[in-house]
């Protein structure tokens, strides 16, 4: 039995609220359980100096943490005058797994910027920091395309993440904190809308795990993607 009583294939309540700030090009609020996460996409007009003359766009992440956003305060990176290495571990993965759902050539000569700033966590920030971040992205893309700065839509697919792990001898779907805290093996897939693999990160956190059980966590992976696109498309179609 799991903490929460959800099923093994079962994700926790997803919803996801766009236009949420008034500034930002492309806004969402996303939700998965009781983890919450801002993501807001900012549109630079200028390509990285690595870039320039190359005819290629750029997306890139950051990703941040409020101070309460867990049980007890976490001291803001800002005061210690460094991110942590978790910090830009995770704002990379989130560069990289946006950044494969678009074609850079279309996008031309500018950034996209996506800042997801966690509200409150319980398990899986990465993950919806990735799935509100492509909602994010598109909403700015879309401005893009509005305004005719661009002639066609450099967005490839949906790009969404989540978590799956063995949880007291069991493959389970989107752990939670509870879960995530005691999983013998803990992974997290990010994944197109076609279900093609952009990244796959999977660690025995407590037990090795076999062959077999990597490819139950996969089609888990697969359960869930299916579900978040379909919480991506309702959220820009509402």
């Amino acid at each position: 039995m799991r903490p929460s009583g959800r099923k093994l294939d079962e994700l926790r309540s997803v919803s996801i609220e766009v236009g949420v700030t008034k500034h930002a090009e492309g806004s969402c609020l996303i939700r998965m359980g009781d983890t919450h996460v801002l993501c807001t996409a900012s549109l630079e007009e200028k390509a990285p100096p690595f870039l320039k003359n190359t005819g290629l766009g750029w997306v890139t992440a950051e990703y941040g943490m409020l101070p309460r956003a867990t049980n007890s305060r976490t001291k803001r990176e800002a005061a210690s005058g460094k991110q942590s290495g978790r910090t830009q571990e995770i704002q990379r993965l989130i560069g990289r797994s946006l950044r494969a759902g678009v074609d850079r050539s279309a996008l031309g000569e500018r950034q996209i910027v996506v800042d997801c700033d966690v509200i409150q966590a319980d398990g899986g920030t990465r993950c919806a920091s990735i799935t509100g971040g492509w909602v994010a992205l598109r909403l700015a893309v879309n401005r893009l395309l509005k305004a005719g700065l661009i002639v066609s839509d450099p967005i490839i697919d949906h790009v969404a993440a989540v978590s799956c792990g063995i949880y007291a001898g069991q493959p389970v779907l989107d752990l939670d904190y509870a879960e995530d805290s005691s999983a013998g093996t803990d992974g997290n897939f990010v994944l197109t809308g076609r279900g093609r693999l952009i990244e796959v990160q999977m660690s025995a956190e407590g037990a090795t795990f076999s062959r077999s059980e990597m490819g139950e966590l996969l089609d888990l992976a697969d359960v869930g993607l299916k579900a978040l696109v379909a919480a991506q498309k309702a959220a820009l179609a509402g």
